[in-house]
Protein backbone atom coordinates (compact mmCIF):
# COMPACT_ATOMS: atom_id res chain seq x y z
CA UNK A 1 0.00 0.00 0.00
CA UNK A 2 1.54 3.43 -1.27
CA UNK A 3 1.90 6.34 1.83
CA UNK A 4 -0.87 8.35 0.18
CA UNK A 5 -3.41 5.24 0.86
CA UNK A 6 -2.11 4.54 4.32
CA UNK A 7 -2.68 8.84 5.04
CA UNK A 8 -5.83 8.82 3.15
CA UNK A 9 -7.78 5.98 5.41
CA UNK A 10 -7.15 7.92 8.69
CA UNK A 11 -7.73 11.33 7.72
CA UNK A 12 -11.48 9.79 6.21
CA UNK A 13 -11.91 8.41 9.66
CA UNK A 14 -11.10 11.43 11.26
CA UNK A 15 -12.93 13.65 8.71
CA UNK A 16 -16.00 11.13 9.32
CA UNK A 17 -16.06 11.76 13.15
CA UNK A 18 -15.54 15.70 12.73
CA UNK A 19 -18.79 15.86 10.91
CA UNK A 20 -20.60 13.24 13.63
CA UNK A 21 -19.10 15.57 16.40
CA UNK A 22 -20.40 18.61 14.75
CA UNK A 23 -23.96 17.10 13.59
CA UNK A 24 -24.20 15.88 17.15
CA UNK A 25 -22.69 19.12 18.97
CA UNK A 26 -24.52 21.60 16.98
CA UNK A 27 -27.96 19.29 17.01
CA UNK A 28 -29.97 21.82 19.59
CA UNK A 29 -29.29 25.00 17.19
CA UNK A 30 -30.38 22.92 13.52
CA UNK A 31 -34.42 23.36 14.48
CA UNK A 32 -33.89 27.43 15.60
CA UNK A 33 -35.71 30.02 13.88
CA UNK A 34 -34.72 33.48 12.73
CA UNK A 35 -32.58 35.80 14.77
CA UNK A 36 -32.40 39.30 14.79
CA UNK A 37 -31.67 40.39 11.39
CA UNK A 38 -32.16 37.09 9.46
CA UNK A 39 -35.20 37.93 7.89
CA UNK A 40 -33.17 41.07 6.05
CA UNK A 41 -30.75 39.24 4.70
CA UNK A 42 -32.95 35.85 3.23
CA UNK A 43 -33.79 36.21 -0.23
CA UNK A 44 -36.83 38.69 -0.47
CA UNK A 45 -40.05 37.39 -2.80
CA UNK A 46 -38.93 40.66 -5.87
CA UNK A 47 -35.00 38.49 -5.88
CA UNK A 48 -36.30 35.43 -6.00
CA UNK A 49 -35.84 34.87 -10.00
CA UNK A 50 -32.87 34.94 -12.66
CA UNK A 51 -33.95 38.82 -12.98
CA UNK A 52 -33.29 39.26 -8.96
CA UNK A 53 -30.08 37.60 -9.46
CA UNK A 54 -28.84 39.87 -11.77
CA UNK A 55 -30.12 42.86 -9.43
CA UNK A 56 -28.17 41.39 -6.68
CA UNK A 57 -25.09 41.51 -8.63
CA UNK A 58 -25.44 45.34 -10.18
CA UNK A 59 -27.85 46.79 -8.03
CA UNK A 60 -26.47 47.58 -4.72
CA UNK A 61 -29.00 48.38 -2.50
CA UNK A 62 -31.31 45.54 -3.77
CA UNK A 63 -30.24 43.27 -0.67
CA UNK A 64 -29.32 44.30 3.19
CA UNK A 65 -25.29 44.30 1.97
CA UNK A 66 -23.57 44.29 -1.09
CA UNK A 67 -22.07 40.93 -0.60
CA UNK A 68 -23.14 39.46 -3.97
CA UNK A 69 -21.39 36.10 -3.73
CA UNK A 70 -23.29 35.46 -0.39
CA UNK A 71 -26.56 36.79 -1.53
CA UNK A 72 -26.40 34.33 -4.54
CA UNK A 73 -25.86 31.37 -2.14
CA UNK A 74 -28.64 33.00 -0.23
CA UNK A 75 -30.80 32.67 -3.56
CA UNK A 76 -29.62 29.23 -4.26
CA UNK A 77 -30.63 27.98 -0.90
CA UNK A 78 -33.91 29.51 -0.98
CA UNK A 79 -34.31 27.65 -4.69
CA UNK A 80 -33.34 24.95 -2.97
CA UNK A 81 -35.65 24.66 0.01
CA UNK A 82 -37.44 27.23 0.00
CA UNK A 83 -37.93 29.10 3.35
CA UNK A 84 -37.61 25.47 5.36
CA UNK A 85 -34.82 26.87 8.01
CA UNK A 86 -33.07 23.77 8.62
CA UNK A 87 -31.58 23.83 5.42
CA UNK A 88 -29.78 26.81 5.79
CA UNK A 89 -28.63 26.22 9.52
CA UNK A 90 -27.07 22.49 7.71
CA UNK A 91 -25.51 24.55 5.06
CA UNK A 92 -23.79 26.59 7.44
CA UNK A 93 -22.49 23.96 9.49
CA UNK A 94 -20.77 22.44 6.04
CA UNK A 95 -19.31 25.50 5.56
CA UNK A 96 -17.90 25.39 8.83
CA UNK A 97 -16.85 21.45 8.49
CA UNK A 98 -15.16 22.68 5.06
CA UNK A 99 -13.12 25.48 6.83
CA UNK A 100 -12.13 22.56 9.24
CA UNK A 101 -10.92 20.36 6.15
CA UNK A 102 -9.35 23.60 4.96
CA UNK A 103 -7.58 24.15 7.89
CA UNK A 104 -6.08 20.70 8.14
CA UNK A 105 -4.87 21.19 5.00
CA UNK A 106 -3.19 24.56 5.54
CA UNK A 107 -1.29 23.43 8.78
CA UNK A 108 0.23 20.58 6.81
CA UNK A 109 1.20 22.98 3.68
CA UNK A 110 2.91 25.29 6.38
CA UNK A 111 4.90 22.08 7.92
CA UNK A 112 2.91 22.11 11.14
CA UNK A 113 2.42 19.28 13.63
CA UNK A 114 -1.20 18.67 14.85
CA UNK A 115 -3.20 19.19 12.11
CA UNK A 116 -6.25 17.29 12.94
CA UNK A 117 -6.05 18.69 16.62
CA UNK A 118 -5.99 22.11 14.84
CA UNK A 119 -9.09 21.04 12.87
CA UNK A 120 -11.39 19.78 16.17
CA UNK A 121 -10.09 22.59 18.57
CA UNK A 122 -11.66 24.62 15.57
CA UNK A 123 -14.64 22.63 14.70
CA UNK A 124 -15.82 22.29 18.23
CA UNK A 125 -14.76 25.73 19.83
CA UNK A 126 -18.15 27.49 20.92
CA UNK A 127 -16.70 30.95 19.81
CA UNK A 128 -17.90 29.83 16.57
CA UNK A 129 -21.40 28.80 17.69
CA UNK A 130 -22.57 32.73 16.87
CA UNK A 131 -21.10 32.43 13.26
CA UNK A 132 -22.37 28.69 12.48
CA UNK A 133 -25.66 28.89 14.01
CA UNK A 134 -26.89 32.64 13.10
CA UNK A 135 -28.02 32.50 9.28
CA UNK A 136 -27.09 36.21 8.86
CA UNK A 137 -23.46 35.02 9.65
CA UNK A 138 -23.30 32.61 7.09
CA UNK A 139 -21.44 35.09 5.48
CA UNK A 140 -18.68 34.30 8.03
CA UNK A 141 -18.86 30.69 7.02
CA UNK A 142 -18.82 30.94 3.29
CA UNK A 143 -16.31 33.48 3.13
CA UNK A 144 -14.09 31.47 5.32
CA UNK A 145 -14.00 29.30 3.50
CA UNK A 146 -13.33 30.78 0.10
CA UNK A 147 -10.59 32.55 1.92
CA UNK A 148 -8.72 29.62 3.39
CA UNK A 149 -9.11 27.65 -0.25
CA UNK A 150 -7.61 30.86 -1.49
CA UNK A 151 -4.71 30.63 0.78
CA UNK A 152 -3.70 27.31 0.41
CA UNK A 153 -4.01 27.44 -3.91
CA UNK A 154 -1.63 30.89 -3.30
CA UNK A 155 0.59 28.94 -1.02
CA UNK A 156 0.83 26.37 -3.97
CA UNK A 157 1.75 29.39 -6.03
CA UNK A 158 4.54 30.20 -4.23
CA UNK A 159 6.13 26.74 -4.51
CA UNK A 160 5.57 26.34 -7.98
CA UNK A 161 4.84 30.22 -9.74
CA UNK A 162 2.12 28.59 -11.74
CA UNK A 163 -0.29 30.98 -13.29
CA UNK A 164 -3.00 28.57 -13.22
CA UNK A 165 -2.80 28.40 -9.40
CA UNK A 166 -2.24 32.70 -9.53
CA UNK A 167 -5.01 32.96 -10.86
CA UNK A 168 -7.46 30.68 -9.10
CA UNK A 169 -5.62 31.61 -6.08
CA UNK A 170 -7.11 35.10 -7.38
CA UNK A 171 -10.34 33.71 -7.95
CA UNK A 172 -10.94 32.30 -4.76
CA UNK A 173 -9.86 35.53 -2.90
CA UNK A 174 -12.34 37.82 -5.14
CA UNK A 175 -14.99 35.37 -4.08
CA UNK A 176 -14.17 35.70 -0.12
CA UNK A 177 -14.22 39.45 -0.59
CA UNK A 178 -17.51 39.37 -2.48
CA UNK A 179 -19.37 37.37 0.53
CA UNK A 180 -17.57 39.61 3.71
CA UNK A 181 -15.26 42.23 2.70
CA UNK A 182 -13.09 41.72 6.00
CA UNK A 183 -10.87 38.69 4.35
CA UNK A 184 -9.34 41.54 2.56
CA UNK A 185 -6.86 41.16 5.42
CA UNK A 186 -5.76 37.71 3.57
CA UNK A 187 -2.67 39.36 1.72
CA UNK A 188 -1.63 40.53 4.40
CA UNK A 189 -1.97 37.04 6.82
CA UNK A 190 0.12 35.55 3.67
CA UNK A 191 2.82 38.38 4.23
CA UNK A 192 3.47 37.40 7.66
CA UNK A 193 3.83 33.88 6.76
CA UNK A 194 6.54 34.25 4.59
CA UNK A 195 8.21 36.31 6.91
CA UNK A 196 7.56 33.63 9.27
CA UNK A 197 8.93 30.86 7.10
CA UNK A 198 12.16 33.14 5.55
CA UNK A 199 12.84 35.65 7.92
CA UNK A 200 12.47 38.86 5.68
CA UNK A 201 10.29 39.63 2.75
CA UNK A 202 11.33 40.07 -1.05
CA UNK A 203 9.81 42.52 -2.91
CA UNK A 204 9.60 40.36 -6.15
CA UNK A 205 8.48 37.29 -4.99
CA UNK A 206 6.03 38.00 -1.90
CA UNK A 207 5.08 41.41 -2.27
CA UNK A 208 4.58 42.12 -6.09
CA UNK A 209 2.29 39.38 -6.55
CA UNK A 210 -0.10 39.88 -3.43
CA UNK A 211 -0.26 44.00 -4.99
CA UNK A 212 -3.46 43.69 -6.38
CA UNK A 213 -4.64 41.71 -3.51
CA UNK A 214 -3.65 44.53 -1.30
CA UNK A 215 -5.17 47.47 -3.45
CA UNK A 216 -8.60 45.16 -4.31
CA UNK A 217 -8.71 44.52 -0.22
CA UNK A 218 -8.40 47.93 0.54
CA UNK A 219 -10.80 49.35 -1.69
CA UNK A 220 -13.35 46.74 -0.41
CA UNK A 221 -12.70 47.86 2.46
CA UNK A 222 -13.51 51.73 1.95
CA UNK A 223 -16.34 50.66 -0.46
CA UNK A 224 -17.95 48.43 2.95
CA UNK A 225 -17.26 51.12 5.53
CA UNK A 226 -18.96 53.50 3.17
CA UNK A 227 -21.86 51.56 2.41
CA UNK A 228 -22.55 50.85 6.76
CA UNK A 229 -22.17 54.73 6.82
CA UNK A 230 -24.64 55.97 4.27
CA UNK A 231 -26.78 52.96 4.52
CA UNK A 232 -26.94 51.22 7.89
CA UNK A 233 -26.51 53.96 10.18
CA UNK A 234 -22.94 53.60 11.43
CA UNK A 235 -22.76 56.55 12.15
CA UNK A 236 -23.38 59.35 15.81
CA UNK A 237 -21.61 59.37 19.16
CA UNK A 238 -20.60 55.55 19.21
CA UNK A 239 -18.42 56.42 16.66
CA UNK A 240 -17.19 59.98 17.16
CA UNK A 241 -14.27 58.62 18.97
CA UNK A 242 -10.72 60.92 18.96
CA UNK A 243 -7.70 59.05 17.36
CA UNK A 244 -6.26 58.10 21.55
CA UNK A 245 -9.74 56.62 22.17
CA UNK A 246 -9.70 53.88 19.66
CA UNK A 247 -5.92 53.06 20.26
CA UNK A 248 -7.43 52.45 23.69
CA UNK A 249 -10.75 50.31 22.47
CA UNK A 250 -8.76 48.69 20.53
CA UNK A 251 -5.93 47.53 23.30
CA UNK A 252 -8.84 46.50 25.22
CA UNK A 253 -10.87 44.56 21.96
CA UNK A 254 -7.60 42.49 21.03
CA UNK A 255 -6.94 40.89 24.55
CA UNK A 256 -10.71 40.58 24.99
CA UNK A 257 -10.98 38.15 21.88
CA UNK A 258 -7.44 36.48 22.88
CA UNK A 259 -9.18 35.64 26.39
CA UNK A 260 -12.10 34.77 24.61
CA UNK A 261 -10.59 32.40 22.36
CA UNK A 262 -8.40 30.48 25.21
CA UNK A 263 -11.21 30.86 27.51
CA UNK A 264 -14.14 31.26 26.56
CA UNK A 265 -16.31 31.60 29.32
CA UNK A 266 -19.98 34.03 29.73
CA UNK A 267 -20.26 33.87 25.67
CA UNK A 268 -23.10 36.31 25.01
CA UNK A 269 -25.02 37.78 21.94
CA UNK A 270 -24.50 41.25 23.10
CA UNK A 271 -21.50 42.53 25.09
CA UNK A 272 -21.78 44.97 27.15
CA UNK A 273 -21.29 48.70 25.52
CA UNK A 274 -17.86 49.76 26.86
CA UNK A 275 -17.33 53.60 27.74
CA UNK A 276 -13.49 54.56 26.56
CA UNK A 277 -12.37 57.72 28.80
CA UNK A 278 -8.85 58.71 27.66
CA UNK A 279 -8.55 60.23 31.53
CA UNK A 280 -9.16 57.06 33.18
CA UNK A 281 -5.62 55.31 33.78
CA UNK A 282 -7.45 51.82 33.73
CA UNK A 283 -7.87 52.29 30.14
CA UNK A 284 -4.56 52.10 29.92
CA UNK A 285 -3.39 48.50 31.05
CA UNK A 286 -4.97 46.85 27.96
CA UNK A 287 -2.67 48.90 24.79
CA UNK A 288 -0.14 48.31 27.68
CA UNK A 289 -0.26 44.98 28.47
CA UNK A 290 -0.63 44.02 24.50
CA UNK A 291 2.34 46.35 24.11
CA UNK A 292 3.75 44.36 26.08
CA UNK A 293 2.98 41.03 24.98
CA UNK A 294 4.29 42.37 21.16
CA UNK A 295 7.20 43.37 22.66
CA UNK A 296 7.83 39.59 24.58
CA UNK A 297 7.94 37.95 21.59
CA UNK A 298 9.41 40.64 19.25
CA UNK A 299 12.39 39.69 21.91
CA UNK A 300 11.73 36.19 21.29
CA UNK A 301 11.26 36.23 17.75
CA UNK A 302 15.67 35.79 17.36
CA UNK A 303 14.61 32.10 18.51
CA UNK A 304 11.21 31.59 17.35
CA UNK A 305 9.19 33.83 15.20
CA UNK A 306 5.68 31.93 15.27
CA UNK A 307 4.49 33.40 18.37
CA UNK A 308 5.13 37.00 17.01
CA UNK A 309 3.87 36.15 13.85
CA UNK A 310 0.76 34.60 15.52
CA UNK A 311 0.03 38.00 17.43
CA UNK A 312 0.31 40.00 14.29
CA UNK A 313 -1.72 37.44 11.94
CA UNK A 314 -4.51 37.47 14.89
CA UNK A 315 -4.42 41.29 15.26
CA UNK A 316 -4.55 41.95 11.45
CA UNK A 317 -7.66 39.76 10.86
CA UNK A 318 -9.43 41.90 13.50
CA UNK A 319 -7.95 44.93 12.56
CA UNK A 320 -11.42 45.95 10.72
CA UNK A 321 -13.42 45.22 13.40
CA UNK A 322 -11.40 47.40 15.89
CA UNK A 323 -13.23 50.27 15.70
CA UNK A 324 -11.19 52.16 13.32
CA UNK A 325 -13.51 51.77 10.46
CA UNK A 326 -17.67 52.45 11.38
CA UNK A 327 -19.80 49.36 11.31
CA UNK A 328 -23.11 49.32 12.58
CA UNK A 329 -23.01 46.69 15.01
CA UNK A 330 -20.82 49.06 17.06
CA UNK A 331 -23.75 50.76 18.16
CA UNK A 332 -24.57 47.85 20.59
CA UNK A 333 -21.27 46.89 21.54
CA UNK A 334 -17.51 46.92 20.59
CA UNK A 335 -17.40 43.15 20.11
CA UNK A 336 -18.71 40.29 19.32
CA UNK A 337 -18.18 36.60 19.23
CA UNK A 338 -18.44 36.59 15.31
CA UNK A 339 -16.10 38.94 14.78
CA UNK A 340 -13.07 36.58 16.20
CA UNK A 341 -14.35 33.44 14.19
CA UNK A 342 -11.57 33.69 11.47
CA UNK A 343 -9.19 35.33 14.16
CA UNK A 344 -9.35 32.57 16.23
CA UNK A 345 -7.22 29.98 13.63
CA UNK A 346 -3.65 32.65 14.74
CA UNK A 347 -4.71 31.05 18.13
CA UNK A 348 -5.79 27.22 17.78
CA UNK A 349 -2.81 26.65 14.95
CA UNK A 350 0.19 27.52 17.45
CA UNK A 351 -1.29 25.76 20.67
CA UNK A 352 -2.37 22.48 18.54
CA UNK A 353 1.52 22.40 16.85
CA UNK A 354 3.17 23.16 20.32
CA UNK A 355 1.05 20.94 22.27
CA UNK A 356 1.87 17.78 19.26
CA UNK A 357 5.29 19.01 19.59
CA UNK A 358 6.01 19.32 23.22
CA UNK A 359 4.17 15.40 23.25
CA UNK A 360 7.22 14.77 20.73
CA UNK A 361 9.92 16.32 22.90
CA UNK A 362 8.74 14.53 26.29
CA UNK A 363 7.46 11.14 26.41
CA UNK A 364 7.10 12.23 30.46
CA UNK A 365 4.54 14.68 29.58
CA UNK A 366 2.97 13.01 26.20
CA UNK A 367 0.49 11.59 28.07
CA UNK A 368 -0.68 14.74 30.30
CA UNK A 369 -0.47 16.66 27.24
CA UNK A 370 -3.13 13.97 25.32
CA UNK A 371 -5.06 14.32 28.54
CA UNK A 372 -5.33 17.55 28.68
CA UNK A 373 -6.45 18.17 25.31
CA UNK A 374 -8.92 15.37 25.25
CA UNK A 375 -10.27 17.37 28.46
CA UNK A 376 -10.03 20.45 26.80
CA UNK A 377 -11.91 19.14 23.34
CA UNK A 378 -14.14 17.53 25.81
CA UNK A 379 -15.20 20.86 27.63
CA UNK A 380 -15.29 22.73 24.26
CA UNK A 381 -17.76 20.43 22.83
CA UNK A 382 -19.75 20.34 26.15
CA UNK A 383 -19.86 24.17 25.50
CA UNK A 384 -20.86 24.22 22.10
CA UNK A 385 -23.89 22.18 22.97
CA UNK A 386 -25.13 24.48 25.58
CA UNK A 387 -23.92 27.25 23.90
CA UNK A 388 -26.34 26.29 20.81
CA UNK A 389 -29.60 25.88 22.41
CA UNK A 390 -29.19 29.51 23.28
CA UNK A 391 -29.51 29.91 19.25
CA UNK A 392 -32.27 28.08 18.92
CA UNK A 393 -35.21 30.03 19.86
CA UNK A 394 -35.67 33.91 19.96
CA UNK A 395 -36.96 34.01 23.35
CA UNK A 396 -34.30 32.30 24.60
CA UNK A 397 -31.85 34.24 23.09
CA UNK A 398 -32.53 37.46 23.97
CA UNK A 399 -33.81 35.93 27.92
CA UNK A 400 -30.51 35.09 28.78
CA UNK A 401 -28.60 37.82 27.04
CA UNK A 402 -30.45 40.54 29.42
CA UNK A 403 -29.67 38.33 32.36
CA UNK A 404 -26.20 38.85 31.30
CA UNK A 405 -26.04 41.99 30.15
CA UNK A 406 -29.35 43.75 31.73
CA UNK A 407 -28.00 47.37 30.18
CA UNK A 408 -28.41 46.03 26.84
CA UNK A 409 -31.05 48.79 25.11
CA UNK A 410 -31.37 46.93 21.71
CA UNK A 411 -32.06 43.74 23.90
CA UNK A 412 -34.72 44.53 25.30
CA UNK A 413 -36.00 45.86 22.06
CA UNK A 414 -35.88 42.60 20.65
CA UNK A 415 -37.35 40.94 23.68
CA UNK A 416 -40.32 43.04 23.27
CA UNK A 417 -40.68 42.49 19.34
CA UNK A 418 -40.10 39.06 20.24
CA UNK A 419 -43.00 39.17 22.87
CA UNK A 420 -45.29 40.48 20.91
CA UNK A 421 -46.06 37.78 19.17
CA UNK A 422 -47.00 35.86 21.47
CA UNK A 423 -50.59 36.02 22.66
CA UNK A 424 -50.96 37.60 25.87
CA UNK A 425 -47.59 38.98 26.12
CA UNK A 426 -48.21 42.28 25.52
CA UNK A 427 -48.00 43.70 28.88
CA UNK A 428 -44.14 41.84 28.80
CA UNK A 429 -43.21 43.45 25.66
CA UNK A 430 -44.79 47.06 27.18
CA UNK A 431 -42.46 46.12 29.57
CA UNK A 432 -39.46 45.64 27.65
CA UNK A 433 -39.61 48.66 25.40
CA UNK A 434 -40.02 51.13 28.29
CA UNK A 435 -36.83 49.79 29.84
CA UNK A 436 -35.17 50.31 25.98
CA UNK A 437 -36.30 54.01 26.51
CA UNK A 438 -34.62 54.40 30.39
CA UNK A 439 -31.72 53.40 28.55
CA UNK A 440 -32.11 54.77 25.10
CA UNK A 441 -34.23 57.41 25.20
CA UNK A 442 -34.08 58.91 21.65
CA UNK A 443 -35.09 55.87 19.64
CA UNK A 444 -38.04 56.78 17.44
CA UNK A 445 -39.28 52.33 16.76
CA UNK A 446 -39.36 52.31 20.67
CA UNK A 447 -41.44 55.41 21.46
CA UNK A 448 -43.76 54.01 18.11
CA UNK A 449 -43.86 50.67 19.39
CA UNK A 450 -44.99 51.79 22.77
CA UNK A 451 -47.66 53.72 21.15
CA UNK A 452 -48.98 51.20 19.17
CA UNK A 453 -49.21 48.79 22.55
CA UNK A 454 -50.87 51.37 24.39
CA UNK A 455 -53.16 52.14 21.24
CA UNK A 456 -53.96 48.60 20.37
CA UNK A 457 -54.78 47.53 23.90
CA UNK A 458 -56.80 51.11 24.62
CA UNK A 459 -54.99 51.48 28.02
CA UNK A 460 -54.02 54.94 27.90
CA UNK A 461 -54.86 56.70 24.64
CA UNK A 462 -52.95 60.21 25.66
CA UNK A 463 -49.74 58.18 26.49
CA UNK A 464 -49.70 56.75 23.06
CA UNK A 465 -50.64 59.79 21.61
CA UNK A 466 -47.45 61.01 23.52
CA UNK A 467 -45.11 58.69 22.68
CA UNK A 468 -45.96 58.62 18.92
CA UNK A 469 -45.30 62.60 18.90
CA UNK A 470 -42.34 61.60 20.29
CA UNK A 471 -41.04 59.11 17.71
CA UNK A 472 -41.88 61.94 14.92
CA UNK A 473 -39.62 64.47 16.30
CA UNK A 474 -36.77 62.21 16.89
CA UNK A 475 -37.74 60.59 12.96
CA UNK A 476 -40.52 63.06 10.79
CA UNK A 477 -40.61 60.50 7.80
CA UNK A 478 -41.35 57.82 10.40
CA UNK A 479 -44.33 55.99 8.07
CA UNK A 480 -45.69 53.61 10.53
CA UNK A 481 -45.77 56.62 13.72
CA UNK A 482 -47.42 58.86 11.12
CA UNK A 483 -50.22 56.18 10.65
CA UNK A 484 -50.71 54.89 14.21
CA UNK A 485 -50.60 58.93 15.55
CA UNK A 486 -53.91 59.47 12.59
CA UNK A 487 -55.32 56.13 14.28
CA UNK A 488 -54.87 57.25 17.92
CA UNK A 489 -56.29 60.97 16.58
CA UNK A 490 -59.38 59.61 14.39
CA UNK A 491 -60.79 58.68 17.47
CA UNK A 492 -61.15 62.56 18.53
CA UNK A 493 -64.05 64.95 16.81
CA UNK A 494 -61.46 67.72 17.77
CA UNK A 495 -58.68 66.12 16.12
CA UNK A 496 -59.74 64.51 13.03
CA UNK A 497 -57.90 66.89 10.69
CA UNK A 498 -54.70 66.35 12.88
CA UNK A 499 -55.21 62.48 11.89
CA UNK A 500 -55.95 62.95 7.89
CA UNK A 501 -52.51 65.27 7.65
CA UNK A 502 -51.01 62.03 9.37
CA UNK A 503 -52.52 59.66 6.86
CA UNK A 504 -51.66 61.56 3.99
CA UNK A 505 -48.38 62.16 5.16
CA UNK A 506 -47.68 57.93 5.66
CA UNK A 507 -49.24 57.57 1.87
CA UNK A 508 -46.87 60.02 1.04
CA UNK A 509 -44.03 58.05 2.51
CA UNK A 510 -45.21 54.92 1.49
CA UNK A 511 -48.06 55.04 -1.37
CA UNK A 512 -48.38 51.05 -0.77
CA UNK A 513 -49.54 51.51 2.62
CA UNK A 514 -53.20 50.19 2.21
CA UNK A 515 -54.21 50.47 5.80
CA UNK A 516 -53.34 54.18 5.57
CA UNK A 517 -55.27 54.53 2.34
CA UNK A 518 -58.55 53.00 3.51
CA UNK A 519 -58.57 55.16 7.01
CA UNK A 520 -58.17 58.31 4.99
CA UNK A 521 -60.89 56.84 2.90
CA UNK A 522 -63.48 56.01 5.61
CA UNK A 523 -62.18 59.56 7.33
CA UNK A 524 -63.36 61.16 4.08
CA UNK A 525 -66.37 59.77 3.37
CA UNK A 526 -67.33 60.24 7.09
CA UNK A 527 -66.94 63.64 6.89
CA UNK A 528 -68.79 63.66 3.37
CA UNK A 529 -71.60 62.84 5.59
Amino acid sequence: MTKTKCTLIPDLLWAALLLLLLILFYQPALHGGLLFDDDRHLTPLGLRSWQGLFRIWFEPGATFQYYPVLHSFYWLEQSLWGDTLIGYHLASLMLHAGIAFLLVALVRRLALPGAWLAGFLFALHPICVESVTWISEQKNTLSGFFCLASALVYLTFDKSRSRSAYFTATFLFMLALLSKTVTATLPGVLLVIFWWQRGRLSWKKDLLPLLPWLVTGAIGGLVSGWIERHFYGATGAAFSLTFPQHLLLAGHEILFYLAKVLWPSNLMFHYPFWKINATDWHCYLFPVALLGLFSLFWWSARWNRGPLAALFIFTGILFPVLGFLNIAWFSLSPVADHFAYLASLAVIIPVSSGAVQAMRKSRVLSWSIRLSLAMILLISSALTWNHCHLFSDMEQLYRVTLEKNPACAMGHFNYGLVLVKMPGRLPEALDQFRTALLLRPDDAATHAWVGKILLDTQMNQNEAITALERALEINPNYTEAHYLLGRALEGSSDHKEEAVAHYQRALKLNPELKVAAKALKRLQESADN
